[in-house]
């Protein structure tokens, strides 16, 4: 005859000492910690657990009340150790973390406890949050030596404190084996379930288990890639993770979004859109702002319109977003409706909102109206101008040409003005020509900045526009001595689910002669119609036949190039460039959505560009 046999669980710390689980208050477990002082039940280690638990985790947490708490107990379990490590360790006071791993080398060296799998999370938490990699990296021994380096949650805070060192080739690494090692435990338990069928509760309750935790290790390699700037790596992670058994979850979209945007595959960030919406996952204002900014990011401001109208609620967060998706899309007049629109709906502009106001106006010229923004967020609204609002207007001022108002303004920030700023304005005197300030503020950058190629680059163009060739030449050899190598411009498009790269003069990819010969058929068609390459956009010392065939294999003609061979008539063309747009190619993508009836956005380093029916969305002002 079975017969089974139902034991009472313990119960739990908490119920033993309901004076302390009935406190509301910091001050009402004060007089609770006296009276348990007074009558001697404090030497008992559970109570001394619970009231440091109460002032060291609650949500009236006291936690330099907890380290006196904790600093009294004369021999600390494990959990106490734990409690205040993580209590430390989850402050965002200056100082805390560090001092939670002061604490867990002291508990080391006392050797009295043992850490478990319940302290290293925290302790590697705290060296992410101070950056203190060579700490990590004993911590990481340490793990290994306990042997919990299979355990699924510390494997996700080793990972994810690589990752905010930086070290993402450690991290990747870790990672890899952590999942190769799970998918061959997970393969043993099946095969173990199969020999043991009767065993149904812990086989769900390990099956049930490890997806949820195994998701916290992708959304940290995704976040992580997406955070140091590795946008096409963080997209393979999100990939991979879809071919595998592990659901992404709301955190895993918020993750990989902003890598979506970087290189505007509106087809990913459509399929992420659709995702939340059949899996139940709901968009909140934080996974709302982030599908809105992708979509303006992606090219289509329509559907970033529509998701952000449909949002139930929008704070500061969502209102700016919009705002700024407007501005990059040069639709000064409707981010400025929708700033009214904030104001009247009770919602308060942060500061925030006015970068994607100021730049709105850069965008479309709007001087007198960048001024007054300016002026009412100081004087009206009380903000502080951070760096951002003085760098949308210099950029402003230089654009429309009041150059030196914008070298004034710079000159007297109350706060010490970026090479960002700086550039603005070389950007500014390149435009419009002043050989006189940009030698001046290249000048600035290269003291500033010595390494950086964008103001050797620009001073040398602007030479080189006045036929200065041998003032070229001397930056260049300037450049050259120090090793400092221009940013080759790139341009990105997505088909079919897949980004494709294309550089300048790029004959890499696999079909390289079909994308050569459809630019050789635009070349055609542009002279049949009496275009003639603008040639003093090459800043080269070449006779013209070879400027021109040096603007014909930018990166930007090739991915559309790539586009209309790889497309059906009349589908829209997608490119992100990451440089501005030069004006030969500008001009060009005029005519070519003429010729070949195609819509093609392209979106630069600054803003996008809607070409269609032979005219641009920027008025050719940008």
């Amino acid at each position: 005859m079975n017969s089974t046999i139902y034991t009472t669980p313990p119960s739990h710390p908490s119920s033993l000492f309901p004076n302390i689980t009935l406190c509301k208050t910091i001050k009402h477990l004060k007089q609770v910690h006296a009276h348990m002082i007074k009558t001697a039940q404090i030497h008992d280690p559970l109570a001394a657990a619970e009231v440091l638990r109460f002032c060291a985790l609650s949500n009236n947490r006291d936690i330099h009340y907890a380290r006196k708490v904790f600093d009294q107990m004369h021999q600390p379990n494990c959990f106490s150790w734990n409690t205040i490590i993580r209590a430390l360790a989850e402050s965002n006071d200056d100082g805390k973390p560090l001092a939670a791993l002061l604490l867990f080398f002291q508990m080391v060296c006392d050797a009295s406890v043992d850490p478990n799998q319940f302290t290293f999370p925290s302790v590697l938490k705290a060296c992410a949050q101070t950056s203190r990699l060579k700490e990590g990296m004993q911590v990481h021994g340490l793990v290994v030596k306990y042997g919990l380096d299979s355990d699924e949650f510390v494997v996700s805070n080793l990972v994810r404190m690589y990752v905010m060192c930086g070290v993402m080739k450690d991290a990747h690494l870790l990672f890899i084996r952590n999942l190769i090692e799970f998918e061959e435990g997970d393969e043993v338990v099946r095969n173990n379930k199969k020999k043991e069928e009767g065993n149904v509760v812990l086989w769900n309750v390990m099956v049930d288990g490890m997806p949820q935790r195994s998701v916290v290790s992708w959304n940290v390699m995704i976040s992580g890639y997406a955070q140091n700037g590795l946008f096409k790596e963080a997209i393979e992670m999100f990939r991979e993770m879809q071919m595998g058994d592990v659901c992404p979850n709301y955190v895993t979209l918020i993750s990989v979004l902003p890598a979506i945007s970087r290189f505007g595959a509106l087809e990913l960030g459509k399929w992420v859109h659709l995702y939340a919406e059949k899996n139940g996952i709901e968009i909140d204002d934080v996974l709302g702002s982030a599908l809105v900014d992708m979509y303006s990011k992606c090219g289509s401001i329509e559907k970033a319109l529509q998701v952000f109208e449909r949002l139930p609620r929008k704070n500061a967060i969502t209102w700016s977003t919009i705002i700024g998706g407007l501005a990059m899309h040069g639709r000064a007049n409707d981010a400025l409706d929708y700033f009214s629109r904030m104001e009247r709906s009770g919602v308060t502009p942060s500061d925030v909102t006015y970068i994607g106001v100021l730049s709105a106006c850069s965008h479309a010229g709007l001087v007198d109206e960048g001024r007054s923004f300016f002026s009412h967020m100081v004087k009206a609204v009380g903000f502080e101008p951070r760096i951002e609002h003085y760098g949308c207007m210099v950029d402003l001022l230089g654009r429309a040409g009041h150059l030196e108002e914008a070298e004034e303004l710079i000159l007297n920030m109350p706060i010490k003005p970026d090479d960002v700023i700086w550039k603005a304005l070389l950007g500014a005197c390149k435009i419009h020509g002043n050989i006189e300030m940009g030698r001046r503020v290249a000048k600035v950058l290269m003291d500033m900045v010595p390494h950086d190629s964008g103001s050797y680059v620009a001073l040398s163009n602007m030479y080189a526009s006045s036929g200065n060739w041998e003032a070229v030449a001397d930056v260049r050899l300037m450049m050259k001595e120090m090793d400092i190598r221009k940013d080759p411009g790139c341009s990105w498009i997505e088909l079919d689910g897949e980004i494709h790269e294309f550089l300048v003069d790029d004959d890499s990819h696999s079909r390289a002669k079909e994308i050569h010969s459809m630019l050789d058929e635009i070349a055609n068609q542009l002279r049949l119609i009496g275009y003639r390459p603008d040639t003093s956009q090459v800043l080269l010392n070449l006779d013209e036949e070879e400027k021109e065939s040096a603007l014909q294999y930018h990166s930007e003609k090739i991915a559309v190039a790539f586009g209309l061979i790889c497309t059906s008539p009349h589908t829209p063309l997608l490119i992100v460039k990451n440089l501005r747009i030069c004006e030969d190619c500008h001009s060009s993508m005029k005519l070519i959505s003429k010729i070949y009836k195609r819509k093609i956005v392209i979106r630069d380093r600054k803003r996008f560009h809607h070409f269609e029916h032979g005219s641009c969305s920027c008025k050719d002002y940008w």
